[in-house]
Protein backbone atom coordinates (compact mmCIF):
# COMPACT_ATOMS: atom_id res chain seq x y z
CA UNK A 1 0.00 0.00 0.00
CA UNK A 2 1.21 3.83 -0.35
CA UNK A 3 1.94 6.43 2.65
CA UNK A 4 -1.44 6.96 3.40
CA UNK A 5 -2.79 10.52 2.52
CA UNK A 6 -4.42 13.14 5.54
CA UNK A 7 -7.68 11.55 5.27
CA UNK A 8 -6.48 8.32 6.01
CA UNK A 9 -3.97 9.08 8.53
CA UNK A 10 -6.74 10.53 10.27
CA UNK A 11 -9.35 7.73 9.92
CA UNK A 12 -6.48 5.56 11.74
CA UNK A 13 -5.65 8.02 14.27
CA UNK A 14 -9.79 7.46 14.94
CA UNK A 15 -9.93 3.89 14.92
CA UNK A 16 -6.82 3.38 17.54
CA UNK A 17 -8.65 5.71 19.47
CA UNK A 18 -11.93 3.94 19.85
CA UNK A 19 -10.55 0.35 20.06
CA UNK A 20 -8.22 1.15 22.37
CA UNK A 21 -4.97 -0.27 20.76
CA UNK A 22 -1.70 2.29 18.94
CA UNK A 23 0.37 2.35 16.33
CA UNK A 24 4.10 1.93 16.68
CA UNK A 25 6.22 4.83 15.75
CA UNK A 26 9.60 3.30 14.93
CA UNK A 27 12.10 5.97 14.21
CA UNK A 28 14.94 5.23 11.67
CA UNK A 29 18.06 6.19 9.73
CA UNK A 30 18.93 4.52 6.82
CA UNK A 31 17.58 2.45 4.28
CA UNK A 32 17.91 -0.50 6.37
CA UNK A 33 16.16 0.47 9.35
CA UNK A 34 13.35 1.85 7.12
CA UNK A 35 13.24 -1.91 5.57
CA UNK A 36 13.04 -3.86 8.53
CA UNK A 37 10.12 -1.60 9.79
CA UNK A 38 8.16 -2.58 7.01
CA UNK A 39 8.54 -5.75 6.62
CA UNK A 40 7.70 -6.03 10.99
CA UNK A 41 4.46 -4.50 9.98
CA UNK A 42 3.53 -6.72 7.35
CA UNK A 43 4.16 -9.59 8.98
CA UNK A 44 1.74 -8.40 12.43
CA UNK A 45 -0.42 -7.19 9.40
CA UNK A 46 -0.55 -3.87 11.32
CA UNK A 47 -0.56 -0.45 10.15
CA UNK A 48 2.04 1.89 11.49
CA UNK A 49 4.33 4.98 11.72
CA UNK A 50 7.58 5.57 10.10
CA UNK A 51 9.35 8.67 11.84
CA UNK A 52 12.51 10.35 11.40
CA UNK A 53 14.46 12.50 14.34
CA UNK A 54 16.86 15.44 13.56
CA UNK A 55 19.65 13.20 14.19
CA UNK A 56 18.78 10.28 12.07
CA UNK A 57 17.92 12.75 8.85
CA UNK A 58 21.38 14.28 9.60
CA UNK A 59 23.34 10.47 9.65
CA UNK A 60 20.93 9.60 6.43
CA UNK A 61 22.46 12.43 4.56
CA UNK A 62 25.77 10.92 4.83
CA UNK A 63 28.88 11.71 7.34
CA UNK A 64 30.15 14.29 4.91
CA UNK A 65 27.22 16.34 4.20
CA UNK A 66 25.12 16.09 7.27
CA UNK A 67 22.08 18.18 6.04
CA UNK A 68 19.40 17.10 8.25
CA UNK A 69 16.68 18.02 5.45
CA UNK A 70 18.29 16.17 2.78
CA UNK A 71 17.99 13.46 4.76
CA UNK A 72 14.72 13.39 5.76
CA UNK A 73 13.71 14.30 2.37
CA UNK A 74 15.95 11.07 1.02
CA UNK A 75 14.33 8.85 3.49
CA UNK A 76 10.96 10.04 3.02
CA UNK A 77 11.37 9.29 -1.05
CA UNK A 78 12.65 5.94 -0.19
CA UNK A 79 9.77 4.69 1.67
CA UNK A 80 7.10 6.61 -0.57
CA UNK A 81 8.40 4.41 -3.05
CA UNK A 82 9.17 0.99 -1.38
CA UNK A 83 5.95 0.95 0.74
CA UNK A 84 3.65 0.40 -2.51
CA UNK A 85 5.68 -3.59 -2.20
CA UNK A 86 3.87 -4.07 1.14
CA UNK A 87 0.29 -4.56 2.05
CA UNK A 88 0.08 -2.75 5.29
CA UNK A 89 -0.36 1.37 5.58
CA UNK A 90 1.98 3.43 6.98
CA UNK A 91 2.15 7.59 8.02
CA UNK A 92 5.28 9.24 7.54
CA UNK A 93 6.43 11.71 10.74
CA UNK A 94 9.50 13.81 11.69
CA UNK A 95 9.83 13.31 15.48
CA UNK A 96 11.36 16.09 18.20
CA UNK A 97 11.95 19.27 16.44
CA UNK A 98 12.87 22.14 19.51
CA UNK A 99 11.78 26.21 18.36
CA UNK A 100 15.59 26.57 17.77
CA UNK A 101 15.10 23.96 14.83
CA UNK A 102 11.84 24.97 13.38
CA UNK A 103 13.39 27.50 10.55
CA UNK A 104 15.99 25.47 9.94
CA UNK A 105 14.28 21.64 9.77
CA UNK A 106 10.53 21.72 10.43
CA UNK A 107 9.33 24.67 7.99
CA UNK A 108 12.22 23.51 5.09
CA UNK A 109 10.05 19.98 4.94
CA UNK A 110 6.30 21.74 5.26
CA UNK A 111 8.07 23.50 1.60
CA UNK A 112 9.18 20.87 0.32
CA UNK A 113 5.41 19.40 0.65
CA UNK A 114 3.38 22.88 -0.43
CA UNK A 115 6.24 22.57 -3.50
CA UNK A 116 5.13 18.95 -3.85
CA UNK A 117 1.76 19.54 -4.01
CA UNK A 118 1.62 22.49 -6.37
CA UNK A 119 2.70 19.97 -8.69
CA UNK A 120 0.13 17.55 -8.05
CA UNK A 121 2.10 15.41 -5.38
CA UNK A 122 1.59 13.93 -2.19
CA UNK A 123 2.78 15.14 0.71
CA UNK A 124 6.48 14.53 1.43
CA UNK A 125 5.41 13.81 5.44
CA UNK A 126 1.85 13.20 6.96
CA UNK A 127 2.68 14.98 10.42
CA UNK A 128 5.35 16.60 12.03
CA UNK A 129 6.03 17.03 16.13
CA UNK A 130 7.22 20.51 17.61
CA UNK A 131 8.72 19.78 20.73
CA UNK A 132 7.77 23.05 22.97
CA UNK A 133 9.25 21.16 26.34
CA UNK A 134 12.20 23.50 26.47
CA UNK A 135 10.04 27.05 26.41
CA UNK A 136 7.51 28.17 28.76
CA UNK A 137 3.70 26.56 28.59
CA UNK A 138 2.47 29.97 26.51
CA UNK A 139 5.47 30.25 24.12
CA UNK A 140 4.96 26.81 23.27
CA UNK A 141 1.54 27.05 22.29
CA UNK A 142 1.73 29.94 20.49
CA UNK A 143 4.09 28.76 18.61
CA UNK A 144 2.38 25.18 18.20
CA UNK A 145 -0.75 27.73 17.08
CA UNK A 146 0.95 29.03 14.30
CA UNK A 147 2.31 25.43 13.03
CA UNK A 148 -0.81 24.12 13.38
CA UNK A 149 -2.27 26.95 11.30
CA UNK A 150 0.45 26.00 7.87
CA UNK A 151 -0.26 22.17 8.76
CA UNK A 152 -3.74 22.39 8.19
CA UNK A 153 -3.72 24.66 4.97
CA UNK A 154 -1.56 21.23 4.09
CA UNK A 155 -3.26 18.84 5.49
CA UNK A 156 -0.65 17.69 7.57
CA UNK A 157 -1.70 16.54 11.57
CA UNK A 158 0.75 18.44 13.90
CA UNK A 159 1.81 16.71 17.03
CA UNK A 160 2.72 18.74 20.24
CA UNK A 161 4.31 18.69 23.69
CA UNK A 162 3.40 19.70 27.09
CA UNK A 163 5.60 18.38 29.80
CA UNK A 164 8.98 17.38 29.29
CA UNK A 165 9.93 13.36 28.73
CA UNK A 166 13.02 12.72 30.69
CA UNK A 167 16.32 10.83 29.94
CA UNK A 168 18.25 11.08 26.91
CA UNK A 169 17.30 10.70 23.01
CA UNK A 170 19.33 12.16 20.03
CA UNK A 171 21.74 14.58 21.93
CA UNK A 172 18.64 16.17 24.09
CA UNK A 173 19.51 15.48 27.77
CA UNK A 174 16.30 15.48 30.05
CA UNK A 175 18.16 13.53 32.38
CA UNK A 176 18.21 16.09 35.15
CA UNK A 177 15.08 18.08 34.57
CA UNK A 178 12.67 19.14 37.73
CA UNK A 179 10.51 15.94 38.73
CA UNK A 180 7.58 18.03 38.56
CA UNK A 181 8.07 18.60 34.66
CA UNK A 182 8.03 15.17 34.18
CA UNK A 183 3.69 14.76 34.82
CA UNK A 184 1.61 17.41 32.42
CA UNK A 185 -1.36 18.65 34.71
CA UNK A 186 -4.97 18.78 33.27
CA UNK A 187 -4.86 22.50 33.73
CA UNK A 188 -1.94 21.91 31.01
CA UNK A 189 -4.00 19.88 28.68
CA UNK A 190 -6.74 22.33 28.52
CA UNK A 191 -4.86 25.43 27.83
CA UNK A 192 -3.32 23.22 25.17
CA UNK A 193 -7.30 22.16 23.70
CA UNK A 194 -8.15 26.03 24.05
CA UNK A 195 -5.56 27.34 22.07
CA UNK A 196 -5.65 24.90 19.24
CA UNK A 197 -9.24 23.87 18.43
CA UNK A 198 -10.36 26.55 16.78
CA UNK A 199 -8.08 25.95 13.98
CA UNK A 200 -9.54 23.64 11.88
CA UNK A 201 -6.42 21.32 11.60
CA UNK A 202 -5.82 18.01 13.35
CA UNK A 203 -3.01 17.73 16.45
CA UNK A 204 -1.87 14.56 19.14
CA UNK A 205 -0.73 15.44 22.13
CA UNK A 206 2.43 13.77 23.65
CA UNK A 207 0.93 14.84 27.88
CA UNK A 208 4.05 13.51 29.73
CA UNK A 209 3.44 11.24 32.54
CA UNK A 210 6.70 10.74 34.49
CA UNK A 211 8.15 8.95 30.40
CA UNK A 212 11.54 8.87 29.94
CA UNK A 213 13.81 8.31 26.65
CA UNK A 214 16.15 5.48 26.87
CA UNK A 215 15.51 1.91 29.17
CA UNK A 216 16.37 2.13 32.50
CA UNK A 217 16.44 -0.74 35.54
CA UNK A 218 12.61 -2.28 37.11
CA UNK A 219 11.74 1.10 39.53
CA UNK A 220 13.79 3.77 37.64
CA UNK A 221 11.23 4.87 36.18
CA UNK A 222 7.80 6.29 38.17
CA UNK A 223 5.17 6.16 35.23
CA UNK A 224 1.53 8.12 35.98
CA UNK A 225 -0.93 7.10 33.18
CA UNK A 226 -3.70 7.96 35.48
CA UNK A 227 -2.32 12.22 34.40
CA UNK A 228 -3.55 11.15 31.16
CA UNK A 229 -7.22 10.16 32.15
CA UNK A 230 -7.22 13.44 34.35
CA UNK A 231 -6.71 15.30 31.08
CA UNK A 232 -9.73 13.49 29.16
CA UNK A 233 -11.69 13.71 32.33
CA UNK A 234 -11.01 17.68 32.57
CA UNK A 235 -11.79 18.24 29.23
CA UNK A 236 -14.96 16.21 28.94
CA UNK A 237 -16.20 17.95 32.03
CA UNK A 238 -15.38 21.75 30.69
CA UNK A 239 -16.22 21.00 27.11
CA UNK A 240 -18.38 17.90 26.46
CA UNK A 241 -18.19 13.99 26.33
CA UNK A 242 -17.59 14.07 22.80
CA UNK A 243 -14.50 15.88 23.15
CA UNK A 244 -11.10 13.89 23.52
CA UNK A 245 -7.31 14.11 23.26
CA UNK A 246 -5.35 11.71 21.06
CA UNK A 247 -2.64 10.82 22.83
CA UNK A 248 1.54 10.26 22.16
CA UNK A 249 3.96 8.03 24.33
CA UNK A 250 7.11 9.44 23.68
CA UNK A 251 9.87 7.18 26.12
CA UNK A 252 7.84 3.87 25.86
CA UNK A 253 11.10 1.78 25.44
CA UNK A 254 11.62 -0.76 28.71
CA UNK A 255 7.96 0.07 30.29
CA UNK A 256 6.22 -2.57 31.70
CA UNK A 257 3.07 -3.96 29.27
CA UNK A 258 0.87 -3.48 32.07
CA UNK A 259 1.42 0.50 32.00
CA UNK A 260 1.69 0.69 28.03
CA UNK A 261 -1.86 -1.49 28.18
CA UNK A 262 -3.18 1.64 30.42
CA UNK A 263 -2.50 3.93 28.57
CA UNK A 264 -4.34 2.42 25.68
CA UNK A 265 -7.48 3.04 28.01
CA UNK A 266 -6.85 6.77 28.58
CA UNK A 267 -6.49 7.67 24.57
CA UNK A 268 -2.87 6.78 23.63
CA UNK A 269 -2.86 6.47 19.37
CA UNK A 270 0.97 6.28 19.06
CA UNK A 271 4.02 5.06 21.00
CA UNK A 272 7.38 6.03 19.62
CA UNK A 273 9.65 3.14 19.95
CA UNK A 274 13.96 3.94 19.23
CA UNK A 275 15.95 2.57 22.24
CA UNK A 276 14.67 -1.18 21.89
CA UNK A 277 14.83 -1.23 17.80
CA UNK A 278 18.40 0.23 18.01
CA UNK A 279 19.19 -2.52 20.17
CA UNK A 280 17.33 -5.41 18.12
CA UNK A 281 19.26 -4.01 15.09
CA UNK A 282 22.89 -4.14 16.13
CA UNK A 283 22.31 -7.39 18.46
CA UNK A 284 22.51 -9.21 15.42
CA UNK A 285 25.77 -7.55 14.47
CA UNK A 286 27.65 -7.98 17.69
CA UNK A 287 26.59 -11.71 17.15
CA UNK A 288 27.81 -11.98 13.45
CA UNK A 289 30.85 -10.48 14.05
CA UNK A 290 32.11 -12.63 17.14
CA UNK A 291 30.97 -15.37 15.32
CA UNK A 292 33.14 -14.25 12.10
CA UNK A 293 36.10 -12.76 13.64
CA UNK A 294 38.95 -14.29 11.86
CA UNK A 295 36.83 -14.31 8.28
CA UNK A 296 36.09 -10.38 9.13
CA UNK A 297 39.38 -9.41 10.37
CA UNK A 298 42.46 -9.63 7.61
CA UNK A 299 44.72 -10.46 10.05
CA UNK A 300 48.83 -11.22 9.04
CA UNK A 301 48.45 -11.50 5.61
CA UNK A 302 45.14 -13.50 5.63
CA UNK A 303 42.61 -12.38 3.33
CA UNK A 304 39.42 -13.24 5.16
CA UNK A 305 36.03 -14.20 3.99
CA UNK A 306 34.51 -11.84 1.37
CA UNK A 307 30.80 -13.30 2.65
CA UNK A 308 31.38 -12.41 6.31
CA UNK A 309 32.27 -9.02 5.57
CA UNK A 310 30.56 -8.10 2.89
CA UNK A 311 27.98 -5.45 4.99
CA UNK A 312 25.35 -7.24 3.43
CA UNK A 313 25.81 -10.64 4.97
CA UNK A 314 25.41 -8.70 8.50
CA UNK A 315 22.56 -5.77 8.23
CA UNK A 316 20.38 -8.87 6.59
CA UNK A 317 20.82 -10.39 9.95
CA UNK A 318 20.39 -6.90 11.57
CA UNK A 319 17.13 -6.19 9.48
CA UNK A 320 15.50 -9.40 10.57
CA UNK A 321 16.31 -8.42 14.50
CA UNK A 322 14.61 -5.08 14.04
CA UNK A 323 11.76 -6.51 12.18
CA UNK A 324 11.18 -9.17 15.37
CA UNK A 325 11.15 -6.48 17.83
CA UNK A 326 8.58 -4.16 15.84
CA UNK A 327 6.16 -7.18 15.16
CA UNK A 328 6.70 -7.31 19.43
CA UNK A 329 5.68 -4.01 19.33
CA UNK A 330 2.55 -4.68 17.13
CA UNK A 331 1.79 -6.71 19.85
CA UNK A 332 2.12 -4.78 22.82
CA UNK A 333 -0.10 -2.13 21.64
CA UNK A 334 -2.56 -4.31 20.19
CA UNK A 335 -2.07 -3.06 16.55
CA UNK A 336 -1.56 -6.85 15.19
CA UNK A 337 -3.82 -7.43 12.59
CA UNK A 338 -5.36 -3.46 13.02
CA UNK A 339 -4.66 -2.94 8.90
CA UNK A 340 -7.07 -0.86 7.64
CA UNK A 341 -8.52 -1.41 3.58
CA UNK A 342 -8.14 1.94 1.80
Amino acid sequence: MPVVNYEQYCQMLNKAYNNHYAYPAFNVSSMETASAVLAGLQEAKSDGIIQVSIGGASYASGATIKDKVLGAIALANYVQLVADSYDINVALHTDHCKASNINDYLLPLIEETERRRKNGLPNLFNSHMFDGSDISLSENLKISRDLLVRCAENDIVLEIETGVVGGEEDGVNNENVANEKLYSTPEDMIKAYETLNDVGGTYIIAATFGNVHGVYKPGNVKLRPTVLRDGQQALKEKYGSDKCFKFVFHGGSGSAKEEIHETLEYGVVKMNIDTDTQYAFTRPVADHVFKNYDGILKIEGNVGVKSTYDPRSYLKKAQAGMAKRVVEACEDLRSVGSHIEF
